[in-house]
């Protein structure tokens, strides 16, 4: 089967981190998601996607070109606007009408054998859609399915919390029949303003045809739609990594557990690694730093004496000075650290950490966790970033401050 994969939204959600990215390009252990993702496809025996593309579609399309570096092969197609799920996959009609098709979430995190439970369960069934459901904690933030017998009953898009008919939620899988064009066709804007796939299921399920679903584990799947998602992303890739040194582990460097260390990376005499940890290629780590676990430093990153890293992900170019601390955090492209630079990552009261997302408070949900700051961000010395502050892109701040609210992009906070 061809994958129609949906990789056109912004994720506002994740900004400072989308600002300057889609966010089917953030990092997690070393590569993008969507690289992960059309990996997973590959790997479920899917030779031919099409990607659907709006914001920042350039980007994508630069980066993956025609999928040979993947083995696979990539075409495009680019929405005329934020339009929605079932207008991204009307879009790219042409290039799978004819035959049954997988639709996939471009933002997703998952393994292979959650794509191929649903196309089984399509093959098997021989219905008109199958689609993947996960139990989980909080079903208001997703589409919420209603299930009889494995069909789908009813979906219910981000229902009120307390009136969710279920805890299964769509988990943005699916195999399609050719049936699914002319509901699509049909499809009319949502609440939302946006043509929603869920409403397309909702009136196949309400003209009689079958959709099947396949319950899946929670530990195959993931949804990285929140900064803080994409720690666990991260944890989730690392524990599988397994130890290879392309580069340069200097005599007096000390590698605990699995740690890949890219090509032309160095880890300097009095450095403690503490795996997993994944080292981007070209990278300079050291001497006498620690880096502790889930951490993934991307390539040409820079961490000097004196410093500790923990459970972050620092993207390509940044450069963290001596004497620093980064815990439970993610760190943009290209930002500059002044030395003595320290990010909090913990309460006074041991509360769960609260985020500024879309305009009000929302609890991480993590006991720790610390600053999400997007690109070319520079710090003084000696600044302090209170926990679950957001940094904008290109944003400096001056040396002594401590910084308890998010920084717009562009600010020089003095």
């Amino acid at each position: 089967m061809k994958a129609v994969v949906l990789a056109a939204g912004e994720g506002v959600r994740l900004r400072p981190l989308t600002l300057t990215r889609p966010k089917h390009l953030l990092p997690v252990g070393g590569k993008p998601i969507l690289v992960r993702l059309l990996e997973a496809l590959r790997e479920a025996g899917v030779g031919e996607a099409v990607l659907v593309t709006y914001y920042m579609a350039d980007m994508i399309q630069s980066l993956l070109g025609s999928g040979e570096g993947l083995g696979m092969s990539l075409e495009y197609v680019r929405q005329k606007g934020v339009l929605g799920t079932a207008d991204a996959v009307l879009s790219a009609g042409k290039y799978v009408h004819g035959e049954p098709f997988i639709v996939v979430y471009g933002d997703l995190l998952l393994k292979p054998e959650v794509i191929l439970r649903v196309v089984e369960e399509f093959r098997r069934s021989g219905p008109s859609a199958s689609m993947a459901v996960v139990e989980v904690d909080e079903p208001w933030r997703y589409g919420v399915v209603s299930l009889e017998d494995g069909r789908v009953r009813g979906i219910v898009e981000k229902p009120p919390k307390g009136t969710e008919p279920s805890r299964l939620a769509n988990a943005g899988v699916y195999v399609f029949s050719e049936d699914v064009f002319r509901f699509l066709e049909r499809t009319g804007r949502s609440v939302r303003g946006e043509y929603e796939l869920t409403d397309t299921i909702t009136a196949m399920v309400g003209e009689g045809l079958e959709v099947r679903a396949v319950e899946i584990p929670r530990e195959d799947w993931m949804d990285v739609g929140y900064p803080w998602s994409l720690l666990e992303a991260n944890e989730r890739v690392l524990r599988e990594l397994e130890t290879e040194v392309l580069g340069e582990v200097e005599e007096g460097a000390t590698v605990r557990g699995p740690v890949y260390v890219g090509e032309g990376a160095r880890v300097r005499s009095g450095a403690y690694i503490e795996g997993p940890v994944y080292i981007g290629p070209e990278s300079d780590v050291g001497p006498n730093c620690y880096i502790r676990r889930y951490t993934s430093l991307g390539a040409h990153v820079r961490v000097g004496n004196a410093c500790e890293i923990k459970n972050s992900i620092v993207m390509d170019g940044t450069h963290i000075a001596h004497l620093s601390y980064v815990g439970d955090s993610v760190i943009g492209e290209r930002c500059n650290f002044g030395a003595g630079t320290l990010i909090a990552n913990l309460r006074f009261d041991d509360k769960p950490v609260r985020v500024m997302v879309k305009g009000r408070l929302v609890s991480s949900g993590r006991r720790k966790l610390g600053v999400i700051m997007g690109d070319e961000v520079k710090t003084g010395v000696n600044v302090s970033i209170m926990p679950g502050v957001k940094v904008g892109p290109r944003s400096w701040i001056a040396p002594g401050l401590t910084v308890y609210r998010d920084v717009p992009p562009d600010t020089f906070l003095r």
